[in-house]
């Protein structure tokens, strides 16, 4: 089971808001999931990035691979 952490796109149409879950890279985009870690909101200015880092790291120890934004999201809080 190939294992990815992903954003999860929530919100209006026009107004993303976005969940950083846990999720088999199987599934779709919106699909099942197996853990929330935390959320990101581009829309407000500077942009909220809420990711609990101890969850974080555990699932990248695990073997799970963050997607690019999400990489970066975890660069920028310092958590990786």
């Amino acid at each position: 089971m190939a294992v990815k952490i992903r954003l999860r796109r929530m919100g209006a149409k026009k107004a993303p808001f976005y969940r950083v879950v846990v999720a088999d890279s199987r599934y779709p985009r919106d699909g099942r999931f197996i853990e929330e870690l935390g959320y990101f909101d581009p829309t407000k200015d500077p942009a909220i990035v809420k990711i609990d880092g101890d969850k974080a790291k555990e699932w990248i120890a695990k073997g799970a691979q963050p997607t690019d934004t999400v990489k970066a999201l975890l660069k920028k809080n310092s958590i990786i």
